[in-house]
Order: structure tokens, then sequence, then C-alpha cells
């Protein structure tokens, strides 16, 4: 929940709560156990090698999952916007922030919040704002309309589209999908060349587990991203012809 906290020089603070840290900590570290055990109980599943890669990527797996758990936090400051992640800190001035937008959440869960909150640059470069949903936020709704009044209030002047950073966005937003399903078609190649492994230990035959859970998953990524960024530039529409004006947020 949002709190002021001016003696700190900070308006508004977001963060998980003490507990539900806690409990999700608790199950990153539980699943990452299990799947140590299950990785190590059996010395011909991957060989040596291939044990200590998995380790080590569930090692860093877990490392980061509690970091962003304990860390993650989103400050509204008389300066701007900042966002603690695991291990950096992002800021944002308020001079170089063009809106704060509300959009729905994509393959929600059940319990999951449905709207977050992005932080949208000037450079059209967008920013999650961490705990700033309406599954942690009772009074969603108003808190952000109080977001977008500070920084009216700091910017001095209300907020107004600009097509040609509605054209940034586009172009960042279709990128960024680019990226995204270039990363999904990498792990299903990656759980395809360990279904390969699997296939190679039963039988007997000679295992390369760093070619095959490495090398050949990110040589996907490469071609998948090439492919992809290549396909959304050669059907992008002209620039100025894919703003829109954003419809405001109701909850």
């Amino acid at each position: 929940m949002g709190q002021d906290v001016h003696e700190r020089g900070i308006e508004r603070e977001y963060g998980r709560q003490g507990r539900a840290r806690l409990v999700r900590s608790g199950f990153m570290l539980l699943v990452v156990a299990n799947a140590v055990y299950q990785m190590n109980r059996d010395p011909n599943i991957l060989g040596h090698r291939g044990r200590l890669v998995a380790d080590a990527l569930l090692l860093w797996l877990l490392c980061w999952a509690l970091l962003a758990g304990w860390r993650q936090r989103t400050f509204v400051t008389a300066d701007g916007i900042a966002v603690r992640g695991a291990v950096l800190t992002r800021r944002r001035r308020w001079h170089d922030i063009y809106d704060i937008r509300v959009e729905p959440r994509r393959n929600q869960r059940s319990g999951d919040s449905q709207w977050l909150t992005y932080l949208y640059g000037d450079d059209g470069r967008r920013l999650l704002l961490p705990h700033v949903d309406d599954g942690q936020l009772p009074e969603f709704g108003a808190e952000i309309d109080g977001l977008r009044e500070t920084a009216a209030l700091h910017r001095g002047m209300a907020w107004e589209p600009r097509p040609e950073v509605e054209e940034r966005i586009r172009r960042q937003s279709g990128h960024r999908k680019a990226w995204e399903r270039a990363t999904s078609g990498a792990l299903f190649v990656l759980l395809a060349m360990f279904l390969v492994l699997l296939w190679q230990v039963v039988t007997g035959r000679d295992t390369e587990p760093g070619l095959l859970l490495v090398g050949v998953p990110l040589a996907a990524f490469a071609l998948f991203a090439a492919l992809l960024h290549w396909r959304w530039e050669s059907q992008a529409p002209p620039p100025g012809s894919g703003f829109r004006e954003q419809p405001p947020f109701k909850p």
C-alpha cells in the first residue's frame, strides 16, 4: 500500500507486505530445493557437468527470486519515480516521464491482479511499477489518480498527448513483443533439447549437455529474434498512422 514518508523525501512507497514476502520466499525455496534434489539423486541423470550447470542455474534463480521479493519497491519522490529491483535501481525524473498508464495483465491466473501500472518515458520505453496494482492497493483507481496529479504538480503542467511520443511507444511495443516471442520460442527449443538429452541418457549414447541446453537454445533465440524483428519492421504501419489517445482508466 502507498505510504507517505515525507521525512525521507519519499511521497509514496509501494512494496509487498512482510507476511506476503515470507510466503513467497518460502515457496521459492521449497521449489528450488526439490528441483536440486530431483536433479542430483541419480548420478546418471545429465552427467556430472550437466548437473553442475543445472545446479548453478537453479541457485541463480533462487537468489534472484529472493532478492526481488525482499528488495523490489516503487518510490515516488519530489525528483521523480524510482523502481528498485533485485540488484539495480532505475530512476526517471519528472520531466522525462511522458505518462503513467494502467494496462490489463496478460495471462491472468486465479488470484492475480488484473491491472498493472507502467511508466512511459519520452523515449517511448515503458517501466513496470512493481506493487502498484489492483491486487495490493484497495483504492487502486484513487491511487493512480494521485500519482497522475503528483506528476502534473512536479512537471508544472497537465498531461497531453504528443503524437511523436505515441509513435515511439508503438515501435517499442512491437520490438518488445518480438523479444518476448523469441524468448518463448527459445524455451520450447530448450524443452525439446532436454528431452533429447534424456533420450541419449536412457539409450546409453554420448551426451553433450552444454551444446543441447545452452548452445542450441541460444542459437534458436538469436534466429527467432532476427526473424521476428524483421517481420515486425516489414509490416509496421507508416509513422504517424498508429497514434491514438489512450482512454482514461476506469477500475
